[in-house]
């Protein structure tokens, strides 16, 4: 098959990072004790470069390539921009992690750039094979990393359960897209859009084939019942992997929604529309109810993850532009929170201590202000409390299946945000009006603590100023 220099055009910023991950994996292993440093700085120049190319090439037409398998438009380039931009971050995070717990290794880099590389692949991917592929790589290089920590039961366990019900998952959507073949004869979004939308296909077997299709999107979202494996693997993995895989994860797997269920299945509406209200409401309900009897922090934003997740879907399940420009705003700014909600867990963790636990926060308002006040920011926006944008990104799916008379739904969101904000609050309460436990200062690079503080600061700005988001993500969907 020969492509155009077009094509291969479309598809450059996946080329340079496919590239760069071999140079870092030989880099690692031929530097020796400076390995991990070097895997390290070449990551960041490489999410860097990848993130320009794809800035660079915004304004230029986009469309279909590799024989309609890949696409380049303007909802992968901005989730695609997000994703390293994330990563970037998140290795920045990781660093002094890794560092205190003899895990500072070039094989982490390695997987996280190979694990982006196929959070890429999920965003353009406009055929069952290469969502497929770009699923695989992302979640296969994430197994590794949970397992990383060698030397610890909990994080060989999670890594033990990810794996096996990733696999089911997996087999799952793969049987469904099988089935979904059968019926429309093409494995291309494009073609089973038009065979769904011309009618006369068995509806029976259709419907059959998206119950698999929303157990696959299920799994990788975290939505009940096919969350299981959450908060397992948030608790048992290092604080550096769980941070990695709560944050630009969660952006590939809303984009391999809109891929599968709004590009392709968009005429089978009718269908998967009754399956993701029961995901949402069961996600909202179930993660906001659980998450109050936690006591560890990392599993306590496992639960408030499923609700999120909740809440996301909401919009998708509108079938309406507003709806799904609204759920694209909320995965943004929840990866935005969540980085944070992490990133403050690993500022507060030092060697031999992991701050994981919520009484690990008593007293931080004495103990460090301005990092409590951050924290605050982070907690008040998940809550959904305004100005903050975590109120905005609510509205936006409230009001979305407000529109299409879903009130009942509406209402249950609603509730399950006052419900939620109980939990958040706690986290607060300890942190102002308890004692501290320890005096122990927080000890962490200027970096970090720069990049932490600008982090929940441009959550706080988001809250006053939206608009720019919100419109970004509208024009996405126009």
């Amino acid at each position: 098959m020969t492509f155009k220099v077009l094509n291969i055009a479309f598809a450059l910023p996946e080329i340079f990072m496919l590239a760069m991950a071999c140079i870092i994996l030989l880099a690692g292993a031929f530097t020796g004790k400076r390995g991990a440093s070097v895997a390290y700085t070449l990551s960041q120049i490489t999410l860097a470069l990848t993130a320009w190319l794809i800035y660079q090439s915004i304004n230029t037409a986009g469309g279909l390539t590799f024989d309609g398998s890949y696409i380049k438009d303007s909802f992968s380039d901005v989730l695609k921009i997000a994703i390293c931009l994330v990563n970037m971050v998140v290795l920045l995070y990781s660093t002094s992690y890794l560092k205190a717990r003899d895990l500072f290794k070039s094989e982490y880099y390695v997987l996280a750039i190979f694990s982006t590389l196929g959070m890429m692949i999920m965003v353009s991917a406009y055929h069952f094979l290469t969502l497929y592929l770009g699923l695989e790589l992302m979640s296969l290089a994430m197994y590794a990393m949970v397992a990383m920590h060698r030397d610890s039961k909990e994080a060989t366990e999670a890594a033990m359960k990810y794996f096996i019900l990733g696999a089911i998952a997996s087999g799952m959507l793969l049987y469904g897209m099988s089935i979904i073949y059968g019926v429309t004869s093409s494995l291309a979004l494009t073609d089973i859009s038009a065979a769904v939308q011309a009618g006369g296909l068995d509806n029976t077997v259709l419907s059959f084939g998206l119950v698999f299709l929303v157990i696959g999107v299920g799994f990788k979202l975290g939505a009940v019942p096919f969350h299981m494996w959450l908060p397992d693997v948030y608790q048992g993995s290092p604080t550096a992997v769980t941070l990695f895989i709560a944050t630009a994860p969660k952006i590939a797997a809303f984009a391999m929604a809109i891929r599968l269920l709004v590009d392709g299945l968009a005429d089978a509406f009718e269908y998967w529309q009754g399956m993701l209200i029961m995901l949402s409401v069961l996600s909202m309900i179930v993660g906001n109810v659980i998450a109050i009897a936690q006591t560890n922090l990392k599993r306590m934003l496992a639960y408030s993850t499923i609700s999120h997740i909740g809440f996301i879907l909401l919009g998708i399940l509108s079938g309406t532009q507003a709806g799904y420009a609204g759920s694209m705003f909320y995965a943004l700014v929840y990866t935005l929170m969540s980085l944070g909600a992490f990133g403050m867990i690993i500022l507060m963790s030092r060697q031999g201590f992991e701050a994981d636990s919520i009484d690990d926060f008593k007293g931080l308002g004495q103990r460090n202000p301005w990092f409590a006040l951050m924290m605050l920011i982070l907690m008040f926006s998940m809550a959904g409390i305004p100005p903050l944008v975590g109120f905005y990104a609510k509205l936006m799916v409230i009001k979305a299946v407000v529109d299409i008379s879903l009130i009942s739904v509406a209402v249950v969101a609603v509730l399950m945000s006052v419900i939620g904000a109980f939990y958040y609050l706690r986290i607060i309460k300890v942190m102002y009006f308890e004692k501290p436990v320890t005096q122990t200062a927080l000890v962490a690079s200027v970096d970090m603590k720069m990049v932490f503080s600008l982090n929940a600061l441009t959550v706080f700005a988001l809250g006053v100023f939206p608009g720019a988001l919100l419109a970004l993500c509208a024009s996405v969907f126009a």
